[in-house]
């Protein structure tokens, strides 16, 4: 009985977390896109400033492929905090 019960609790364990390292990978995707559709929609945006998201999205996808969606979300998420900071007028 005490092996089933433990048992039953790993295998719970594995299925709650499952749902997070799928929300890790959908927000890698998404903040990904987000970056990409700034770059194609900001004309406005210094080449400086493009070289320096061209350069956080390679460091992103690089991460993403290497499947680490940590590193990925955390590069991203610095990238559009600072877009976010440059064009406080696109929040959203």
């Amino acid at each position: 009985m005490k092996h089933s019960a433990i048992a039953g609790l790993f295998v719970t364990a594995a299925m709650l977390a499952s749902p997070v390292f799928a929300a890790d990978k959908d927000l890698c995707t998404s903040n990904i896109q987000q970056i990409k559709q700034v770059l194609d929609s900001e004309p406005t945006t210094s080449e400086n400033a493009k070289d320096n998201i061209k350069a956080s999205l390679k460091r992103a996808e690089d991460a993403q492929k290497a499947g680490d969606d940590k590193a990925c979300i955390s590069e991203t998420t610095k990238t559009l905090e600072k877009i976010q900071t440059r064009n406080p007028a696109d929040k959203g």
